[in-house]
């Protein structure tokens, strides 16, 4: 991506409500440039919108981050939408992944507004999972005291992006003749 596509994916994730107009002169184009650019990354899927919630404030007590396995006996056709179509009957899920690490091939981050409701997805889980894989273990977050050292927000993404700007423009002027 561009350095002025990065820059307006970085001030949308603060901010999605800001205008084209308030935009262009944050990032120091015009506003038909914002527009134009605003529109593309949208068709492309760069850039989707949905709120930022606190899930404390919504009752929410607990995110859980539970590992699991898959059965290596199972046939392979249809897994994958096999999985996806578990995970969509789950609006706990707020994410779902296959990957690697801590013994386990399988993750999936849930929030739950209390802990008998975090056993009783669990339990589903287990039954409806069965045939697919096996749970290897959970992490469980309290979002209630003074435990948390940094909220669960995608806006800190948008300070990844810019300072990755950053040490390419110090790179450039670095290297430049």
């Amino acid at each position: 991506m561009k350095e002025i596509e990065i820059k307006l994916v970085c001030e949308l994730i603060r901010n999605s409500r800001k205008s084209d107009r308030e935009l262009a002169k944050i990032i120091g184009v015009s506003q038909p440039t914002v527009s134009r650019i605003r529109t593309r990354l949208e068709k492309e899927g760069v850039i989707e919108y949905t709120g930022t919630v606190n899930l404390r404030k919504l009752g929410f007590e607990i995110i859980a981050i539970t590992f699991g396995n898959k059965k290596r006996e199972q046939r392979p056709e249809g897994k994958v939408a096999k999985g996806k179509g578990l995970a969509a009957k789950n609006p706990n899920m707020i994410f779902v992944s296959t990957g690697m690490g801590l013994g386990s091939d399988i993750v999936a981050v849930s929030v739950h507004k209390t802990y008998s409701d975090y056993a009783e997805y669990l339990q589903e889980i287990r039954a409806e999972w069965a045939e697919s894989m096996t749970l290897a273990g959970s992490f469980l977050i309290a979002l209630d005291g003074d435990n948390i050292l940094r909220p669960l927000s995608l806006r800190y993404i948008a300070d990844c992006l810019e300072r990755e700007i950053r040490a390419k423009v110090q790179f450039t002027a670095r290297t430049a003749p």
